[in-house]
């Protein structure tokens, strides 16, 4: 089993080496006094590796002799990676643990050739932001985490033509998005979520755009709002009126929308209510020099 000594008796192991059952247990310790603790079980966290391209091997566990301090998780697209799922167990913490994670992952992805590493952290989480300052990491957006109880919407609109569409289309729509997405809501992770529908409208004055979402049998989420002409705040009534006119029984959770989308205050029309928000931070990697 692979370890990389980072100081007193802190060992660090590829999370590839343990199982899903046993990253579990660790990663719960390390949220039961978390700002908002997320927790998991086995088949989530599986599912969460094949969705958001999480490299095990990259990834690291911490652990002194066979006591399990804390643990990080790195995904890795085309020149980028992202660090998810950092966290140390609360007894294990003010030892160095989460800088050395962090220190291992920045490690791995410059090895794998990614321009930029990024990292989501939860706002007001002084010592998360603290240590990926110091790392080098800028602030870069706010992002809102968002959910909608069940139930009808509530708002009158005027009449649009609607178009409700399957997976196909939803793909094809996400290849034309203009937002700049954050890693949970790339057309990556959608596509490896599937489960995906669309619905597009046009209204009278000729404003028109389309939503992406996930639909499961008992939420919906995931959703990518795009106005492609007119009034954002009329497409994206028209769209997320027809979204819960459509699926009134289901809950609604979606992640990340950019505080400043044009379509925010929609949302919080059609009552949707904050969560909690995150802080994109950026690092990007120097570029080499070209070789003579």
């Amino acid at each position: 089993m692979p370890t990389s000594q980072v100081q007193n008796r802190i060992d660090l192991i590829p999370a590839s080496a343990f199982s899903f059952e046993e990253l579990t247990e660790a990663y719960n310790h390390t949220r039961v006094d978390y700002m908002v603790p997320m927790p998991m079980n086995a088949n989530k966290l599986r599912e969460y590796v094949l969705h958001y391209d999480i490299d095990m091997k990259a990834s690291a566990v911490a652990v002194d002799g066979n006591e399990m301090l804390g643990l990080a998780m790195l995904g890795v697209r085309e020149k980028r990676a992202w660090i998810s799922r950092l966290g140390v167990i609360r007894s294990n913490r003010r030892r160095g643990t989460g800088t050395a994670l962090v220190d291992h992952l920045m490690a791995h992805a410059e090895q794998k050739q990614a321009e930029r590493i990024i990292i989501e952290v939860i706002k007001d989480n002084v010592a998360a932001h603290t240590l990926f300052s110091h790392k080098g990491f800028v602030p870069t957006r706010e992002l809102l985490v968002l959910r909608r109880p069940p139930g009808p919407p509530r708002l009158e609109i005027p009449p649009a033509r609607v178009e409700f569409l399957g997976y196909t289309a939803a793909r094809d729509l996400l290849a034309q998005r203009t937002s700049i997405p954050s890693w949970i809501d790339e057309t990556e992770s959608l596509l490896n979520v599937g489960n995906l529908a669309a619905i597009k409208v046009s209204l009278a004055d000729g404003s028109h755009g389309w939503l992406v979402y996930q639909n499961t049998i008992f939420q919906l989420g995931r959703i990518v709002i795009q106005t492609d002409a007119g009034d954002p705040l009329r497409v994206g009534r028209a769209l997320l009126y027809h979204l819960h006119h459509q699926h009134q029984a289901q809950d609604t959770k979606t992640e990340n929308l950019p505080l400043d989308d044009p379509h925010w205050p929609v949302f919080k029309e059609m009552g949707y209510l904050v969560m909690f928000h995150r802080i994109e931070m950026v690092l990007n990697f120097p570029k080499s020099a070209p070789e003579s």
